[in-house]
């Protein structure tokens, strides 16, 4: 990169050269960034209130505090479960405010916003629509905290400019997260790029989380991968969790069930690694 490149990239509102000290993010009672570390769960589809109930009284319980689930689906085929939409987000809602917990959820289009934003407590926008500008600019026009993930294929620096399209419609309520990126590699979902997460927190004063169920879609690995965000400098970790994944609607092979969670929970907590 060119120094010239390099002095407008210097100038980005998400870097470092603009704002050196770190962005914390603080919803409800709780808080994103800083000397603390995030654990954020929930299944990737919301089914049923009773799934809501037991997996938010697994957070709860836990002292947990973020819920997630998908409402709105962008799903690869178009036979596959879409979501629940509106009424997927009037549940999470509802179980949440029970629990006292903080919701995330994923909205596809500009024409979502206002009604997701009566629901949910922060906006997360996937990385198939990293590259949805109208969404990116339409988000950064509200005050909803803003959950990016990186695109299948995107670079860092696309990365971070897709999130300097947020702070530059005015909303700097927003966390970067590495879910995996496309590669030659078939022995994992994606590739989890964990070097991103030291670039990242060099480069932005942005939280910056890994999705350790999305970048491998493996059971079997995402302890071991959660502890590596950790030791790399991620602010938080997101896992997907379902009380009965053999019979989810949607990527059940990746979801902890509610057991397996607790194992999950105490190999990151007796890591050293979380605090």
């Amino acid at each position: 990169m060119s120094d010239k490149s390099q002095q407008k990239k210097s100038q980005l509102l998400v870097s470092r050269g603009n704002k050196n000290e770190d962005t914390i993010i603080k919803v409800k009672q709780t808080v994103i960034g800083g000397s603390s570390q995030t654990l954020i769960a929930g299944p990737c589809s919301v089914e049923s209130k009773e799934q809501l109930v037991t997996v938010g009284s697994t957070l709860k319980k836990s002292g947990l505090s973020v819920l997630r689930g998908g409402a709105f689906k962008p799903r690869t085929s178009p036979y596959s479960f879409q979501g629940l939409g509106e009424e997927g987000l009037k549940m999470m809602k509802g179980v949440a405010d029970e629990m006292g917990l903080v919701t995330i959820s994923e909205i596809m289009s500009s024409n979502q916003i206002d009604t997701a934003a009566k629901y949910i407590d922060i906006f997360q926008i996937g990385a198939r629509n990293m590259h949805n500008f109208d969404l990116l600019k339409a988000v950064g026009q509200t005050k909803k905290p803003v959950l990016l993930k990186r695109g299948l294929s995107a670079t860092l620096e696309e990365f971070m400019l897709a999130a300097e399209y947020i702070l530059h419609h005015g909303n700097d309520q927003v966390m970067l997260i590495e879910r995996g990126i496309r590669t030659f590699e078939t022995a994992t979902r994606n590739t989890l790029d964990i070097s991103a997460v030291p670039i990242l927190k060099q480069e932005t004063h942005l939280p910056v989380l890994v999705d350790v169920s999305h970048s491998t879609g493996r059971k079997d690995i995402l302890l071991p991968c959660a502890k590596a965000a950790l030791a790399a400098g991620a602010d938080g970790v997101m896992v997907e969790i379902h009380p009965d994944p053999t019979n989810a609607l949607s990527d059940g092979k990746q979801q902890l069930n509610m057991e397996e969670f607790q194992t999950f929970l105490d190999g990151v907590r007796d890591s050293g690694l979380y605090h």
